[in-house]
């Protein structure tokens, strides 16, 4: 589904609202028109319904400003969003003492760090506890899906407690806005999504009133596959077409190429044409989204999988320049479970929380560790800062109902915002330790409660980023980037 056409209204800079008109033979929205150049550089496949060009053009007009930034231009954030809410008490938070309508199934296992257990299907997790910290106390007030991606999503609390479309800008829009890219031609804030995900309203990752140039460049498919392309950075089938072979194609690439280079008339066209331009054929780019250039020990230990590859292509992005990556973990990829879920809303009437656990951890565990482990082994684990969560986590107390597909009774946990584990890795922070503490139940903070703020108010400390600036909003008013929140001090030393 295509954004809202932006060229009626007004994008606000913190210079004021700026109105964005067409320019250059471009118009903005359903009825856009196409120059000569970008049709034939493959259309430029939009963002959410915009062209790349159209994107480049908004984010100028809108000042692509840096600042209140404090110079960590090399910083780079992951972003890993389990949507459903990952239950906390089958993975970070295990209660063995409680009565067993609490604890569960599972037991809790020792890692490489005293006093941090995990679950016992995160095997791999034990053996890298010194890589990462665990956030235990996290606490909120939205228990529907809508509510709690936008409050979490946004540092916020929405206006509408239900529903995907937000009020005010997901944090990868503000990241967007003062932090672009380190590199020409790298996305700078990009999401990992799976095939028929790519709506910027699915999971709250909409840019409110910074518009739609801040939305993330969404890329879907499962890039475990060998048919995954990424959109923009290949060419249409029409434009396949109309070239006879590949070598063609190749030669009018080539031949595009080196028309830019030269200065031609194609150079004459407006820059944002030519930014475009740059990055459907810029080497960076095409390197950056090219998993064939790591190795199959590489691949295979991130696991072949959505979760692994996924991780794996975020740790490219950041590694070429890119920003703020998120990635999306829902379903692993392969055949489902009958008795599974496809994300982690683990109600029982969707899945048997216990069984759903044993097909997804392996995917997981293997996914989020390697990808803690690689950004150390590759000395990223400075310059590149990992959060992984969800919205919520699950209650304390089991539930047993009929399963929509199972046709059985069977456990599951509900929504639950009292109490949530988030984990976070590198940049710079302190690792191998636990943060906060809930209940005997898990279901709410016992010591160190803290909100969803302040682990943004973390990441924009990361970036660089004055979490205190003002930015006008449709009507004028002036809008913090994050109303409250501290840093976390655990964390930052």
């Amino acid at each position: 589904m295509a954004h809202a056409a932006p060229d009626s209204r007004l994008l606000s800079t913190c210079a004021g609202p700026v109105p964005i008109r067409p320019q250059g033979g471009y118009s903005v929205g359903s009825g856009r028109q196409v120059s000569r150049r970008a049709a034939l550089t493959t259309g430029l496949l939009g963002l959410g319904g915009l062209g790349l060009a159209d994107l480049l053009r908004l984010r100028d007009a809108q000042g692509g400003e840096k600042g209140g930034t404090t110079g960590h231009d090399d910083t780079a954030v992951i972003f890993v969003w389990l949507p459903g809410g990952p239950p906390h008490l089958e993975t970070y938070d295990m209660k063995p003492d409680a009565p067993a309508e609490v604890r569960g199934a599972f037991r809790p296992i020792r890692t490489n760090v005293a006093g941090i257990d995990v679950c016992e299907l995160l095997p791999l997790h034990a053996r890298c506890a010194d890589r990462y910290s665990i956030i235990r106390s996290v606490t909120h007030d939205f228990a529907d899906h809508g509510g709690g991606h936008k409050r979490f999503l946004t540092g916020r609390a929405p206006k509408e407690p239900t529903g995907f479309v937000n009020d005010f800008p997901m944090a990868g829009s503000f990241v967007s806005r003062f932090r672009p890219a380190a590199v020409a031609g790298i996305p700078g804030y990009t999401a990992l999504v799976d095939a028929g995900r790519q709506h910027v309203d699915t999971f709250s990752f909409g840019a409110a009133y910074l518009g739609s140039s801040h939305t993330p460049y969404i890329v879907d498919g499962d890039p475990s596959t060998p048919q995954f392309q990424v959109p923009s950075l290949s060419l249409e089938e029409q434009m396949e077409r109309r070239l006879s072979d590949r070598a063609g194609l190749s030669a009018s690439l080539d031949r595009l190429r080196r028309e830019v280079d030269a200065g031609t008339s194609m150079r004459a066209k407006d820059d944002f044409d030519a930014r475009a331009l740059d990055m459907l054929t810029s080497p960076a780019a095409r390197e950056a989204f090219d998993l064939s250039r790591e190795s199959d020990r590489t691949r295979d230990r991130y696991g072949r999988h959505r979760f692994g590859q996924r991780a794996l292509l975020a740790r490219r992005l950041v590694e070429a320049g890119s920003t703020f990556v998120t990635v999306v973990m829902e379903h692993p990829g392969g055949e489902m479970p009958l008795n599974c879920c496809y994300n982690w809303d683990s109600h029982a009437v969707n899945c048997h929380i216990f069984d759903d656990a044993k097909w997804r951890m392996p995917f997981y565990d293997q996914a989020v560790t390697a990808l803690v482990e690689d950004l150390a082994a590759r000395g990223l684990d400075r310059r590149v800062l990992l959060v992984v969560t969800g919205e919520f986590g699950r209650t304390p107390r089991l539930e047993n109902q009929l399963g929509t597909q199972t046709k059985v009774h069977q456990p599951g946990r509900d929504h639950w915002p009292g109490a949530q584990s988030i984990l976070v890795a590198g940049g710079g922070l302190a690792m191998g330790q636990v943060v906060g503490s809930t209940d005997a139940r898990g279901g709410y903070p016992k010591d160190r409660p803290l909100s969803p703020n302040d682990v943004w108010a973390t990441v924009y400390r990361h970036l660089g980023i004055d979490q205190e600036l003002a930015v006008p909003d449709l009507g004028g008013r002036p809008m913090p980037i994050l109303p409250s929140g501290e840093p976390i001090r655990e964390l930052i030393g």
